[in-house]
């Protein structure tokens, strides 16, 4: 079978990405629903509910679980690559956000104050997640794993 072959042929790697296409389409759906408006760029941006990075590794996580099972080394190096997504998204991504955001007040503080030149774009502020947004992206994750791989 030739390299291509064997990519479309990964359900692994598919599951995992269909996963987090699934959130990030749950993700402009919910943001249509709770604010009451068409948002479809939302599927390309990062942070919010859900969160698609978490449930693409633990897609990826399950399905490895239940194929290859609990005490092999590829699950044991899926879980822990999932582990460091998830703790990312809630740590250092959640605070660059919470950091941009700040930075982002100040710099209209000083727009007002200074008016002439000072024109810096703002920063992005939606970066990371909660603990429910990674929570929730990984109950799908799992749910789709356990839906591809749980007659394997």
């Amino acid at each position: 079978m030739d390299a291509f072959a064997e990519l479309l042929s990964n359900r692994w790697l598919w599951v995992a990405v269909l996963s987090s296409t699934g959130a990030q389409v749950l993700k402009v759906l919910l943001i249509g629903l709770i604010e009451r408006r068409w948002r479809p760029g939302a599927f390309m941006e990062t942070g919010g509910m859900p969160s698609s990075h978490s449930a693409m590794v633990a897609a990826l996580t399950t399905g490895v679980g239940l194929t290859e099972g609990m005490a092999s080394p590829l699950f044991a190096a899926c879980a822990v690559f999932a582990l460091i997504v998830m703790y990312d998204a809630t740590g250092v991504r959640h605070s660059s956000g919470q950091q941009a955001r700040l930075l982002n007040d100040l710099v209209e503080e000083l727009r007002a104050v200074v008016r002439e030149g000072f024109a810096p774009l703002p920063l992005r502020v939606l970066l990371g997640h909660t603990y429910l947004e990674v929570l929730v992206g990984t109950l799908i994750g799992v749910a789709a794993g356990f839906l591809a791989f749980s007659g394997a």
